[in-house]
């Protein structure tokens, strides 16, 4: 490699390129958008008022008109100065990502970035950009600020932050000073909770300290599938009544027994992605009567477990799994 190449890669116009382009490496912790990465030009209403400023000099000389002089120059000096005051209202802020939050496919993600502001000035009307997902601020001096993103979800697994694009037009809207970013930041995205209802609770006689599903007459655990042999007692009716499918209530009594969310035990028709929406609405249901369960997945076995860690434990399983590994 030439040593103009090497020049050439230490550049801004190269760095500047490699943003445009998606190759640039992701940037971790907080970004100085130093002079050199902020850029500015004229915005529409900015060349609109050049051309109105050439107008205005050509009719000046053309008719020798010493006001026309006078108003033409003190509305090129306040261009002028806009530039100053739009490009110092971006340089030297301080962006870093928050925390990204994660969401169910068909939801939205929301992203975090902090700008913290060390001038002794405040910094107005800053604005973030990131695709169609727009979030502005104003962030007063020595002080800061936080700017959400809200990004769709639209397919399981990790969802990381696209580029970010960092702007102003402060104060009068002549100008637009911009720089780009590409925060390392990512949330989970959930599969889609897909409605069914949860699995019988499987016994286990060698465990005496747990509890055991079944239709007695204890507390209620909650509904399942109406099987032929189960009490007509024990039929939720007012479900029938509305119209749904037979469900049968299921009691908890003082035996032992397990609630597995088994991937084999869901129907075979179904392929992977409602399989997991279905596993995921069973999280979910489980978590809400307060029930201890498992996840049983090809090649990932979650011990029961219950509370706000193991669900997410178990979320996280659901979003990141790959059937190809399986």
């Amino acid at each position: 490699m030439s040593t103009l190449d090497r020049l050439f890669q230490r550049s801004e116009l190269f760095q500047f390129w490699r943003l445009l382009s998606g190759r640039a490496a992701r940037e971790a912790g907080p970004v100085v958008l130093s002079q050199r990465r902020v850029y500015i030009l004229p915005t529409r209403h900015g060349y609109t008022f050049g051309l109105a400023l050439a107008l205005m000099l050509t009719g000046s000389i053309n008719y020798q008109l010493s006001l026309g002089y006078i108003l033409t120059f003190l509305l090129a000096g306040v261009g002028v100065v806009s530039i100053l005051h739009t490009f110092r209202n971006l340089a030297h802020l301080r962006v870093s990502p928050g925390r990204a939050e994660p969401a169910f496919v068909g939801g939205t993600v929301r992203f975090h970035l902090h700008c913290d502001n060390p001038a002794p000035f405040d910094r107005v009307s800053i604005e973030a950009r990131c695709g169609a997902a727009r979030g502005a601020c104003d962030v007063p001096a020595h002080a800061g600020a936080t700017v959400v993103l809200p990004l769709p979800a639209t397919a399981r697994g990790w969802c990381r932050v696209p580029r970010v694009t960092i702007e102003t037009r402060y104060p009068v809207g002549l100008l637009r000073a911009w720089s780009y970013l590409l925060p390392d930041a990512q949330a989970l995205v959930y599969p889609r909770p897909l409605e069914c209802a949860l699995p019988a609770p499987v016994a286990m006689p060698e465990r005496g300290d747990a509890a055991v599903g079944g239709t007695g007459n204890d507390d209620y655990w909650g509904l399942r599938p109406y099987q032929p042999s189960d009490s007509p007692r024990h039929i939720a009716w007012k479900a029938a009544a509305r119209g749904e499918t037979l469900l049968t209530k299921v009691f908890v009594g003082h035996g032992a027994f397990e609630l597995w969310l088994d991937w084999d035990r869901l129907p075979g028709a179904a392929g992977v992605e409602t399989r997991l929406s279905l596993l995921t609405h069973q999280v979910l249901a489980a978590e809400e009567v307060n029930v201890a369960y498992g996840l049983r997945l090809p090649g990932t076995v979650l011990e029961p477990g219950l509370g706000a860690t193991h669900r997410d434990a178990c979320l996280k399983a659901l979003a990141l799994f790959d059937a190809r590994r399986a």
